[in-house]
């Protein structure tokens, strides 16, 4: 009787996950595509005999990566939560990975208990190509970039604002409402790297709004004409899209969360390189 009482209880587990982004057609389940969630989704399925939904803190997109995705499902199982990160990745393909697994509480959900998302966008400068570099930046050698120009530019986004002129057509939110927490650009070497943090993100947004930071840097753009442009919400101004493969999930970040931060925080390496004269 035990036993079957014990066979009986279920789990929410939480994964933090890796994945490189470049043959997936994003985070979220869709017919005929390959993407993060389906494959999760059946491995968890493969281990229990039935299926579960896997819920995500959030989508990415076709050709982005994420450092340290979260998500979590319900499975009643003798297996400890903290096996499953083991277990799972004995099923997993080599360009998805899971960091860790815990338990966590019935009220933890991995999406609506996100207190922010943290999004790192890198951009290769150098002349030359770089096959080392071409799967996670943007090969941008059109114009230099001053970085200091990109960081003016991105300072007046802090705090709560509407940001549709950074939205993509085709979007399900009911409003383009985003409280943008934190913002940085610093280069290393021949690499710059742009850091936006915010409760949450509007579909395609990170990828516009550095599509039009660039202009800022190259000197196409005035930093005022860019700041009018999101204030005003023209949409219509904003015309590139910054490349998928540059973009990386980099944190999710939570009140209640049951990882340290070695395994979470900011487990996307920088790509540093320069040359001396």
């Amino acid at each position: 009787m035990l036993e079957s009482r014990q066979q009986n209880q279920t789990q929410r587990v939480a994964l933090v996950i890796q994945y490189l982004g470049t043959r997936f057609h994003g985070w979220q389940r869709q017919k005929g595509q390959r993407t993060v969630q389906e494959e999760i989704e059946t491995a968890i399925a493969t281990v229990l005999g039935y299926h579960v939904t896997l819920h995500g803190a959030g989508r990415t997109d076709s050709g982005v990566h994420a450092a340290a995705q979260v998500a979590h499902f319900q499975a009643t199982t003798l297996i400890p939560a903290h096996r499953w990160a083991k277990v799972l990745n004995g099923y997993l393909p080599p360009d998805v990975l899971i960091r860790a697994s815990a338990s966590v509480s019935e009220s933890w959900h991995a999406r609506f208990s996100a207190v922010y998302r943290r999004y790192r966008y890198t951009i290769y400068t150098e002349q030359l190509p770089n096959l080392f570099a071409q799967a996670f930046s943007w090969h941008y050698y059109y114009a230099p970039l001053d970085e200091s120009l990109m960081t003016s530019a991105l300072i007046p986004l802090l705090g709560k604002h509407h940001l549709s002129a950074f939205q993509r057509a085709g979007s399900a939110r009911s409003h383009s409402w985003v409280e943008v927490q934190a913002v940085e650009c610093h280069r290393s070497g021949s690499f710059i790297h742009i850091e936006i943090q915010a409760n949450g993100f509007l579909y395609g947004m990170v990828r516009l709004l550095v599509g039009m930071l660039v202009e800022v840097g190259s000197g196409q753009r005035a930093l005022d004409s860019f700041t009018d442009i999101w204030q005003q919400e023209r949409r219509e101004k904003v015309k590139y899209s910054a490349p998928a493969q540059g973009l990386c999930l980099l944190r999710v970040g939570y009140t209640d969360f049951p990882f340290p931060e070695k395994i979470w925080y900011d487990t996307q390496p920088y790509l540093v390189m320069g040359y001396e004269s």
